[in-house]
C-alpha cells in the first residue's frame, strides 16, 4: 500500500502537533513543513524535516494539513486545491460561517477535481459527533457543555479516605442551579473506585449533590491545566426511568486535533472531488 505523502501548512502549535505526529505513523508520510518568511531548519525532534516557503517547493506531496489561523484558511484552502493538492483543515468556526466556510471549500474542490475534509478537529469535528450520539442515545432531553481549566481543582478533605494517595476537587452549577461535585482521585493499586466513589457520596459534603469521581494516573497532568470538557445529556423522564450520559475530558487540543486530521487524511484516497464533513469510521 502507498503511503500517502502529507506537507504541514503553518507551524504554530498545532501544525508542530501535526509534524510531531506524523513522524510516528507507520501509513502516513511527512512530506515537509511550509511556513512564511525564509525557511529556517527546525528544532529536535524535527531537525531533519524539509522546510519550506512554499507547497511546490516540497516534492511529491499528496496532501496538505491545513494549520493556519481559522481567518486565513479558506484562502490558503483555495491556492492548495488549485494545486491538484487535496487538504484537511479543522477551522474553528460555528453556525453560518462554518456553513459558508464547508459552501465555499466544497465549491473550490470540485472545480479542482480534488477532496477537501472539514472540520477535521475536536470543535468542530469530534465533539459534535460525541453531542450527536448522546442526542441518538437520549433523544428527549437537554445537553449542557463547558469548558473548565484545570486552575479551578483544589485538594480536598478526600485525601482523607483510606486507598486514596492523593484528591483533586472542583464544583460547577448545572443552568437549573444545581451543584456538581468532580472529584479526581489517584487509588493505591489494591483499593477499588467503587470503595472510593462510596465513601465519598457518605460524606455530608457530598451528601445530596451530584457527584461524579474520575480514577487518574496522575494528579499533577491534571492539576496542570491544559483544556478540558464537560458533555452531559439529561433524559426528561419521559421514556421511564431518567437517564444521563457524561463526558468528562481533559487534554490538549491541539494534539487531539492533530491525530483527528491525520484520521482525515487516511480517508482522502476514498473520497469523490468535492468537501466532505469529518466522519469517524471508515
Amino acid at each position: 500500500m502507498t503511503r500517502l505523502r502529507l506537507a504541514v501548512v503553518g507551524f504554530g502549535r498545532l501544525g508542530r502537533a501535526c509534524a510531531t505526529a506524523l513522524r510516528d505513523c507507520h501509513d502516513l508520510d511527512l512530506a515537509g513543513v511550509v511556513r512564511h518568511g525564509e525557511p529556517i531548519a527546525l528544532s529536535p525532534p524535527l531537525e531533519h524535516t524539509a522546510v519550506a516557503g512554499h507547497l511546490r517547493e516540497l516534492k511529491n506531496v499528496d496532501a496538505a494539513l491545513i494549520c493556519v489561523p481559522a481567518e486565513q484558511v479558506l484562502g490558503v484552502a483555495r491556492e492548495i486545491l488549485q494545486q491538484r493538492v487535496a487538504v484537511v483543515e479543522c477551522a474553528i468556526l460555528e453556525a453560518r460561517a462554518l456553513e459558508a466556510h464547508y459552501v465555499a471549500l466544497d465549491v473550490a474542490a470540485r472545480h479542482h477535481h480534488v477532496a477537501a475534509v472539514v472540520g477535521a478537529g475536536w470543535d468542530p469535528g469530534v465533539l459534535q459527533l460525541m453531542r450527536r450520539l448522546f442526542e441518538v442515545l437520549i433523544p428527549c432531553g437537554h445537553t449542557e457543555a463547558g469548558v473548565h481549566p484545570g486552575v479551578s481543582l483544589h485538594h480536598s478533605a478526600v485525601e482523607s479516605i483510606p486507598g486514596v494517595a492523593g484528591a483533586l476537587v472542583c464544583e460547577r452549577r448545572t443552568v437549573d442551579r444545581r451543584i456538581q461535585h468532580y472529584v479526581y482521585v489517584k487509588l493505591d493499586e489494591r483499593t477499588s473506585i467503587r470503595d472510593v466513589e462510596r465513601a465519598i457520596t457518605a460524606d455530608p459534603l457530598y451528601a445530596g449533590e451530584e457527584t461524579f469521581v474520575f480514577p487518574v494516573p496522575d494528579l499533577a497532568a491534571v492539576e496542570a491545566g491544559g483544556s478540558g470538557v464537560l458533555l452531559r445529556r439529561y433524559g426528561t423522564g419521559s421514556a421511564g426511568a431518567h437517564q444521563s450520559l457524561l463526558l468528562e475530558a481533559r487534554f490538549d487540543v491541539a494534539t487531539f486535533a492533530a491525530h483527528v486530521m491525520l484520521d482525515a487524511a487516511r480517508k482522502l484516497p476514498q473520497l469523490k472531488p468535492g468537501a466532505h464533513a469529518y466522519t469517524l469510521g471508515p
